[in-house]
């Protein structure tokens, strides 16, 4: 059995290469929590990517933070996604009838499909092409690190995703709502039409929460039950990756199902026994904002703008086409579904 001391020996040295970093990431985290205080509608992971590009772009970023930052973007984004499961039980989805259910999936996997096509059509970058598609059909910037973890993507993809999510999400928060009254959607429609259409779930909420408390309780149930599709569309993912890609010496391919995803899938199991007090349910959600917010933080400090400005407006055309595909499908599901 190792020692106390033996142990606190091997933590040490990591201590003192992350430590640095990891303070930074805070301090990042903290002041995205401030900012979106402020700007609610922004949202604290829209937020932690901006003010980690900001560091980065900014020269503030020294090497010997790096070690702190990427710890944050890999480890710390992998337990962020397994919390998030608690946050939605399987009794919510169930709560929804086969039509609304029906809305759900339909927008998601033809926004997701749909997104991935234009993109190759206006021949934006795969990697760009992957994570909006991620992004906007799922539920923005959590979607976007989830699916770049188990992809060939890099941190300009992941720049250009959540700058995308941020922009357009923030525009509906501001049009859906003007449109509420000349499309004649009651509080219930307009509800399920934000939680199907609208990307971030702070982005949701600040829509919704101008239709009142039905609009708002409905949209969402459906942005959550949009949340535990992650699982799938990630887990695919892996499952080609794997079949397309070997171990550079030979050994064996990356799993086809990464552990998080069946973390993620379990919390929602857990989350299904509704044995959790309300306190522990609420300490985990808080607790999943600050680990995702983390985690961009992360990602943020690796987006260099120079670079970034290169990809021109064609990423910024495949966001609009996205938002637009979403939001007309779950519009023509919800008029369909009565």
């Amino acid at each position: 059995m190792l020692s106390a001391t033996t142990t606190g020996n091997r933590l040490a040295p990591a201590v003192r290469r992350q430590g640095p970093g990891l303070a930074v990431v805070a301090a990042g985290v903290l002041g995205a929590y401030l900012v979106s205080h402020v700007l609610p509608w922004l949202g604290a992971l829209s937020v932690a990517v901006g003010l980690g590009a900001l560091l980065r772009n900014s020269g503030l970023l020294r090497e010997r933070l790096v070690p702190g930052t990427t710890f944050a973007t890999r480890r710390l984004l992998r337990a962020g996604v397994v919390l998030l499961g608690l946050r939605l039980a399987v009794g919510q989805v169930l709560s929804l009838g086969p039509a609304e259910l029906a809305v759900v999936v339909t927008t998601v996997v033809t926004t997701f499909a749909g997104t991935l096509l234009l993109g190759r059509w206006w021949n934006v970058r795969p990697g760009t092409r992957l994570l909006v598609a991620t992004g906007f059909a799922i539920c923005g910037a959590a979607a976007v690190a989830a699916m770049d973890s188990v992809s060939d993507t890099d941190e300009e993809d992941v720049a250009t995703a959540v700058a995308l999510v941020t922009l357009f999400g923030g525009l509906a928060i501001v049009v859906l709502p003007a449109l509420r009254g000349p499309l004649g959607l009651d509080a219930r429609s307009f509800g399920m039409w934000t939680g199907a259409s609208v990307h971030e779930v702070a982005q949701v909420v600040a829509a919704a929460s101008t239709g009142g408390a039905v609009a708002l309780a409905c949209a969402v149930v459906v942005k959550l039950t949009r949340v535990v599709l992650l699982a799938p569309l990630v887990a695919g993912s892996g499952l080609l990756r794997g079949r397309s890609t070997r171990h550079p010496d030979g050994g064996p391919r990356p799993p086809a199902v990464p552990v998080f995803v069946l973390g993620f899938l379990t919390m929602i199991a857990v989350r299904s026994t509704n044995l959790l007090p309300a306190g522990v349910l609420a300490g985990a959600r808080a607790l999943t904002t600050v680990l995702l917010a983390a985690a961009l933080f992360g990602l943020g400090t690796a987006v260099h703008v120079p670079t970034l400005a290169r990809t021109g407006s064609r990423a910024v055309a495949l966001g609009a086409a996205s938002t637009l595909l979403a939001t007309t499908v779950a519009w023509l599901g919800v008029r369909l579904a009565g």
